[in-house]
């Protein structure tokens, strides 16, 4: 998935990180549990996880976390780490090139310190069998030499937690999946959660929004706070130009329709992947080859990017022979449904 969605152009909704909205992320950032908005079954387990470490004095259990982009996993990351009263060391599979910077890393790393990997289903082998030891036992083998000649060396590490990110558990190879402790599954969010998390983030921002505007705004946030945050950014950006920096139901109208993106989080692509199949298609059925050819649009992308959400509002259908949109995409796009004719009996 996160190839795809390096490769996807930079849409408001898109649930990816942008490199350039880090610094944003960060000042937005919960640092305790107890701001974390919505999870809630997933909160109360933690809680119970971080309390009875704390209380034997030990550092938690390696940890893996998983869901779709734009959930938390990140902030649920720093958040143990603050929790816990250790610093938080982070990287991601694609960057751990070599054994090299895995070992530079971990013999780095003080006692307790949180080790968190993103986008852990890309590590490659010769990382992964590197952190068996490391996880389990503790302890870095670094082979030395080549050849005959070769020969092991074992460094003790500190006892530290190893967190990992993955948007694709089943990517997970067994043996490292087996060494996490602890798994926990992110969902997507609720609106009233997200309206919470657009006021509190409004706040940190010094903006003012009215409570219906912030549940306008969590409508079309495509259930993911990574798009509120954004789209609460491009509307504060919209309120302070065109008006005293009150974000109203007013506002938000009108800077997400400047934005092209409708009371249901659909952008202009979203809607051209339906109308492409209702006008060249006839409504589907359409196999995702003739379907990313027609839309200018990457299979891959069209799969693991747009087509989601779509599944989720139940405006497209998937099915053996290609993908359908559905009686409820005509209504969205104010299109007629074709009638279904019924075969004589």
């Amino acid at each position: 998935m996160e190839e795809a969605l390096e490769k996807a152009p930079s849409r408001d909704v898109s649930p990816a990180a942008q490199p350039a909205e880090s610094a944003f992320d960060a000042r937005l950032r919960p640092r305790k549990l107890s701001e974390f908005v919505g999870q809630q079954k997933l909160k109360d387990h933690l809680a119970v996880f971080l309390g009875a470490a704390q209380k034997r004095g030990e550092p938690i259990e390696h940890t893996l976390l998983y869901g779709n982009p734009g959930l938390g996993k990140t902030t649920l990351a720093h958040i143990i780490g603050n929790e816990m009263g250790v610093n938080v060391r982070t990287t991601s599979g694609p960057a751990l090139e070599r054994v090299g910077d895995l070992a530079a890393i971990l013999t780095n790393l003080e006692e307790g310190d949180v080790l968190f990997i993103d986008e852990i289903h890309r590590l490659n082998k010769l990382i992964e069998e590197v952190l068996y030891p490391a996880m389990e036992d503790f302890a870095l083998d670094l082979v030395i030499g080549k050849g005959p000649s070769a020969r092991t060396l074992r460094m003790d590490l500190p006892r530290f937690t190893m967190i990992g990110a993955t948007t694709r558990l089943s990517l997970l190879t067994a043996p490292l999946r087996d060494r996490f402790g602890v798994t926990y599954h992110l969902d997507f969010y609720g609106a009233e959660d997200l309206k919470l998390i657009i006021e509190r983030n409004a706040q940190a921002l010094g903006c003012t929004v009215r409570p219906d505007a912030a549940m306008r705004i969590a409508d079309r946030a495509r259930r993911t706070p990574r798009v509120a945050n954004r789209l609460l950014k491009r509307v504060r950006d919209y309120a302070d130009f065109h008006g005293d920096g009150t974000i109203t139901v007013e506002i938000v109208d009108r800077a997400l329709r400047m934005l092209e993106i409708d009371e249901v989080g659909l952008d202009q692509v979203d809607r051209r992947i339906l109308e492409t199949i209702i006008s060249k298609f006839a409504g589907g059925p359409v196999g995702l080859n003739a379907l990313a050819a027609a839309s200018s649009e990457e299979m891959e992308t069209i799969e693991t990017i747009y087509e989601p959400y779509l599944i989720q509002l139940g405006l497209l259908h998937r099915t053996p022979r290609g993908r359908m949109a559905t009686e409820a995409a005509y209504t969205h796009l104010g299109l007629t449904a074709p009638q279904k004719t019924e075969l004589p009996l």
